[in-house]
């Protein structure tokens, strides 16, 4: 595979400079990017998925709704609607994608929709908001976001990485050049300070550059239709592991470091499953699956021993006040 893609490098070259193009006009003001005035947060990376866009929305939401009215746009990736749509407690994933309907069961006074025009969607929701949040929309040149978080994981650091086919970067890792923050995801539970600063080296910030670092925070309780239980209630027991997002390691190891013992069924990331392989799982003793994939997978099962494990965004080396001191400064820039 790795030999594979790198034979395909001619096209990567090709692929990166069309884009580069785009990007060009759209710097230059020969393609239009629209602002606004109300706070337009992205979150976003420059490579395909698994860098925890979901969980920081869930973080910026929860401590921003404290203080302000917030909506989270989404594109709602392979439902089967068009257009613009609100989400609500009771919408399909069909309706409304997998990862929206997680945002609105988790923050339920929170406004929530879909919209692939990232245009249409901020003017149909900046009259109920004071920040919108742009989820997976950094690419979204059409927008100019008033802030933008570039996400990176540890594991597979932007700067290292190559364009499409070759490599797994929707664009050049010239783009980051546009973030004003880049939050390195899902490092390692003891990361070392003197790692940290051999990144920002190589990572050859920009002066406007805010770097961050995070890892992956795991809930004590599992979570189900009905009940939530602590997550050593698994201990000993026959349970498989069913996961359909993008990069599952980071859970399967947790678990197996915590002498888990388990199947797991791996899927493609926002999986739909089919009849059978639905038949197939319900006959599983327990499922533990994650949070985007319970809102697909426990309305076809119907059976109760179906949980999820709550994952949140931690920041490390006590950075946390100073990033949402910044996101609030960013914020309020429009209130004066």
């Amino acid at each position: 595979m790795k030999l594979l893609r790198k034979l395909l490098l001619p096209f990567s070259w090709l692929y990166g400079s069309v884009l580069a193009l785009r990007n060009l006009f759209f710097d230059m003001g020969w393609f239009e990017s629209k602002s606004y005035n109300k706070p337009i947060i992205c979150v976003g990376n420059l490579s395909t998925g698994g860098t925890g866009k979901s969980p920081m929305i869930e973080f910026l939401t929860g401590f921003l709704k404290e203080e302000y009215q917030v909506a989270v746009l989404s594109r709602g990736y392979k439902r089967k609607t068009k257009g613009f749509k609100e989400v609500f407690a009771n919408s399909t994933v069909e309706e409304v994608g997998d990862e929206p309907l997680q945002f609105k069961k988790k923050f339920p006074n929170v406004t929530i929709a879909v919209c692939a025009n990232r245009q249409e969607g901020i003017e149909n929701l900046k009259v109920k908001a004071d920040v919108v949040l742009l989820d997976d929309a950094f690419q979204h040149r059409k927008v100019k976001a008033s802030t933008n978080i570039l996400l990176t994981t540890f594991n597979d650091l932007f700067y290292k990485d190559f364009v499409l086919p070759t490599g797994n970067l929707r664009e050049s890792k010239a783009g980051a050049s546009r973030a004003d923050v880049i939050m390195v995801t899902k490092c390692p539970e003891k990361i070392s300070y003197a790692r940290m600063q051999e990144i920002q080296f190589e990572m050859k910030l920009k002066p406007h550059h805010r770097i961050y670092f995070s890892k992956i925070g795991y809930a004590e309780n599992i979570i189900g239709i009905s009940e939530s239980l602590p997550l050593n209630y698994l201990l000993n027991k026959n349970f498989t592991l069913v996961t359909g997002i993008a990069n599952p390691k980071p859970l399967v190891n947790f678990l197996k470091e915590k002498n888990y013992s388990f199947e797991h069924k791996k899927y493609p990331d926002h999986h739909h499953f089919t009849t059978s392989e639905i038949e197939e799982l319900r006959g599983k003793e327990i499922i533990l699956t994650t949070e985007k994939d319970f809102v697909r997978l426990q309305p076809k099962l119907k059976k109760f021993a179906v949980y999820y494990l709550p994952i949140k965004t931690i920041i490390l080396k006590e950075q946390e006040p100073f990033f949402k001191e910044f996101i609030i400064e960013e914020i309020e820039k429009f209130n004066h």
